[in-house]
């Protein structure tokens, strides 16, 4: 999950909390920024409904991430740390449009991760690639946990004859 920090509007932090729900209520783990904003947001719906989220923060500091966090890991590697974010993920789900979002959408693109956007600044390539639109919190979910589940399947070795 990526998005704004302490920039994020209200519909973002209602969007994303609704994502951090729907996501544990799947089983699926929530890797953020660990910081707040939509960080938050979709830490404390993961949290509130029995799931894990992971913070991967910036610092060296820890304590540093937001409250909701169930794993806080401090990188030090700065914004760096957005490689790590995106590349840890089997699909991501963009809310809301920063600097940081942007670059963490560039990352997941040139890597092959799948980036499904909920609002937010619109991100085209010049011959029509980027991430998949969704219209709704629920439907970003529903889209990125098929293509964590289609990314397990290939990389799922074949059975022995």
């Amino acid at each position: 999950m990526i998005g704004p920090g302490n920039d994020a509007t209200e519909a973002e932090l209602a969007a994303a909390e609704e994502v951090g729900r729907l996501l544990a209520r799947a089983g699926a783990t929530v890797v953020c920024g660990g910081l707040g904003g939509v960080m938050a947001a979709v830490s404390k719906g993961a949290r509130s409904n029995g799931g894990v989220a992971v913070g991967l923060l910036p610092g060296h500091e820890h304590g540093a991430g937001n409250a909701y966090l169930t794993v806080e890991l401090p990188t030090g590697q700065g914004e760096m740390r957005n490689a790590l974010v995106v590349t840890v993920a089997e699909a991501v789900i963009a809310i809301g449009g920063s600097w940081g979002t942007l670059s963490e959408i560039a990352l997941a693109m040139r890597t092959g991760t799948p980036v499904f956007q909920l609002a937010g600044w619109p991100v085209r390539d010049p011959v029509g690639g980027g991430p998949q639109p969704a219209a709704t919190a629920a439907q970003a979910v529903t889209l990125a946990l098929a293509a964590a589940r289609a990314a397990r399947a290939a990389r799922a070795p074949s059975p022995r004859p």
